[in-house]
């Protein structure tokens, strides 16, 4: 039997212990595209990464509805360096910033008196010689945004296809691990796409790179990654193969993806948001049969699912789940910890389509949705998902919320309905959210851009961020330098 006919997503034992649900896959062959240009022509080696993964039920293609609306697939790679459209002329007043304080002037000398004779004085001492003035700091960089190198695919520095079998994947959901002994970035990928050649194009629905890269000079560098090491670059299957951290946990009739939205650490355990879909529909458009949260003890390597998480998106979506009216609006999650005992999840529904819902638990009962509370414009109601009302409106794409230290605001991150990448601050978690500023023009990437995910050691003048490009179907790292 093939090493990858049965999958357990984390060890059955530990499973056993934290009530997590593990997954195993075996499904009949598929295929699945975007297998073109330089992911096309890559060859595998005569080596273990080359080896066909798992088959997975339903992929048939690439996943439409994440396809922004105005993409146009043969779209020219963009260049690296500053974006050519002015942006940022103007953000919200920073509020709460210490003022400087305006120079007190001198008294006036007195006026002289007239036809008064001189008086003579002993002359002062010489004064010692100070230090010389220290130079000017340089001025910083300009307002704007940059395009500051590939992160994954045939482009990439860090050549993913030999080192991880990813040609193309999307997403790059980060977090900070929580480690203060080997802290790290992790970083949460979507459908991944290996050898083109191989028996399946080797598709994963999720994968997951680990970093401490933090210079982000030109990309964020992901080293090697090793079998069984939890703190190596990626889980893998097999030497240089990255392997699909979460799997399917069975509880829909029919399933084509299971994609991340969301991660964060409590302490050192890694949890992490997604969707499981039911169709892919068209450009920003799909339907989901649940979203949940998965588990990992140890740095991301194997993974659980809480069945107590689950939120059905509909009465049908899940026979073995209750649907709870208001669970619709939390499909697509975005994390946020500000550090008050809570962890707050947005959600948005299904798609791009719909606004943005805020909910909290506290952090010691992230899987546990009967502990969540729900913001309805001035309250916090327990338990009861359908209070939830909109704190940024539509339509709102996969977004990604922290707080930023220069803006002393909540600082939030998605494309809108034109797939411009957006931004909105506010002062406090539900609100109130200002007005849009566009940080990345749909224009200057006509191949279509989505899912702005905030890099979580970025958190004050120069934000970095990652960003999908769908016409290459891989992600970018971005750097915007705000006013």
């Amino acid at each position: 039997m093939s090493p990858f006919a049965r999958i357990a997503s984390i060890p059955v034992a530990s499973a056993t212990a934290l009530g997590l649900v593990i997954s195993v896959v075996v499904a009949p062959p598929a295929t699945a595209e975007p297998c073109t240009g330089a992911a096309a022509e890559a060859q595998p080696p005569s080596a273990p990464n080359a080896t066909a993964t798992p088959a997975l039920p339903g992929v048939s293609g690439p996943p439409i509805g994440h396809r922004p609306r105005k993409a146009k697939d043969e779209a020219p790679l963009p260049n690296l360096g500053r974006l050519s459209r002015s942006i940022l002329n103007s953000f919200l007043p920073q509020q709460g910033r210490v003022q400087q304080q305006a120079g007190v002037a001198p008294p006036p000398a007195p006026p002289p008196v007239p036809d008064a004779a001189p008086i003579a004085q002993p002359a002062p001492p010489a004064p010692a010689p100070g230090p010389a003035p220290a130079p000017a700091p340089p001025p910083g960089p300009p307002p704007g945004t940059s395009l500051v190198g590939w992160v994954t695919g045939p482009h990439s520095p860090n050549d993913t296809i030999k080192r991880f079998a990813i040609t193309g994947t999307d997403l790059g959901i980060m977090w900070d691990n929580g480690d203060p002994v080997n802290n790290q970035v992790l970083m949460a990928f979507g459908d991944t796409i290996g050898y083109c050649s191989v028996r399946g194009r080797q598709w994963r629905y999720n994968t997951l790179f680990r970093t401490s890269d933090r210079s982000l000079g030109k990309t964020i560098a992901i080293p090697n990654g090793v079998v069984n090491n939890r703190y190596s670059g990626s889980p893998l299957w097999a030497p240089a193969l990255s392997k699909q951290i979460i799997n399917s946990i069975k509880f829909a009739r029919s399933e084509t993806g299971i994609i991340p939205t969301s991660g964060i650490a409590v302490g050192t355990t890694q949890y992490l948001s997604f969707m499981s879909i039911r169709s892919w529909d068209s450009p920003g458009t799909w339907t989901t049969n649940f979203s949940a949260i998965a588990v990992s003890p140890d740095n991301g390597e194997h993974w659980g699912v809480y069945p107590q998480s689950i939120r059905p998106a509909s009465p049908d979506a899940v026979p073995r789940v209750p649907f709870v009216p208001g669970g619709e609006k939390f499909q697509v999650g975005a994390f946020l910890k500000p550090g008050d005992g809570y962890l707050y999840s947005y959600g948005t529904p299904s798609g791009r389509g719909g606004p943005a819902f805020l909910s909290r638990v506290p952090q010691n009962m992230v899987p546990e949705l009967s502990r969540y509370e729900y913001w309805d414009g001035g309250k916090w109601v327990p338990r009861d998902p359908g209070v939830a009302v909109p704190v940024i409106p539509a339509p709102v794409g996969e977004m990604s919320v922290q707080y930023n230290t220069y803006l002393k605001q909540f600082l939030a991150l998605y494309c809108n309905g034109n797939d411009d990448v957006v931004a909105r601050t506010a002062p406090a978690p539900q609100g109130p959210w200002g007005p849009e500023q566009m940080l990345v023009s749909s224009n200057d990437f006509p191949g279509g851009i989505y899912a702005p995910y905030l890099h979580p050691w970025s958190t004050g003048k120069e934000i970095y961020y990652n960003l999908s490009l769908w016409s290459d179907y891989n992600v970018m790292l971005m750097k915007t330098v705000l006013p």
